[in-house]
């Protein structure tokens, strides 16, 4: 489904569950101004679609002992898509990497690691990360603080956007 197949209340859906994934179907209703039927019907299509992924609670990492966060950004011996598909295999195995994404650029993937302590990571980045078949270079920035942290879409964009569009 293409954006532009989306109506505004599907987009009001979307913004309301982003935020706050676990409210109940009728407050959800409630608050895009539908009955809760069509808007449980309409829910359960986004997510047929592909529009919702899933749904998540936001656990505080540092709550349960994850101290350090670290992006590692790697470069590759080779960009054959074979070898590109290998490591991100190989990145969906490690528990400490929870994103691996794809770049354009000098850097080839940038890792978000989490670990209980700097010993338990710099483990990982020596007798996993940097020894891993076709990693030519990792580069570290260990996290100091987090200053924003919004899952998903701006939809206040998307529906300026929209609204632009003749």
């Amino acid at each position: 489904m293409a954006t532009s197949k989306l109506d505004p209340i599907d987009r009001m859906i979307l913004a309301e569950l982003q935020a706050d994934g676990r409210m109940t179907n009728v407050e959800l209703a409630k608050r895009v101004g539908i009955s809760a039927p069509p808007c449980l019907r309409r829910v359960r299509t986004l997510e047929e679609s592909g529009y919702i992924r899933g749904y998540h609670a936001d656990v505080d990492a540092r709550a349960l002992g994850f101290e350090v966060q670290v992006f590692a950004m790697v470069g590759l011996v080779s960009q054959a898509e074979v070898d590109l598909s290998a490591f991100e295999e190989k990145c969906r195995e490690w528990s400490l990497v929870r994103e691996c994404h794809m770049l354009n650029g000098e850097v080839d993937f940038i890792l978000k690691c989490v670990a209980p302590d700097l010993s338990t990571f710099q483990t990982f980045l020596t007798e996993q990360l940097t020894a891993a078949d076709n990693v030519a270079s990792v580069k570290t920035s260990l996290v100091i603080r987090d200053a924003k942290d919004d899952p998903g879409v701006p939809f206040d964009v998307l529906e300026a956007r929209l609204a632009e569009t003749p």
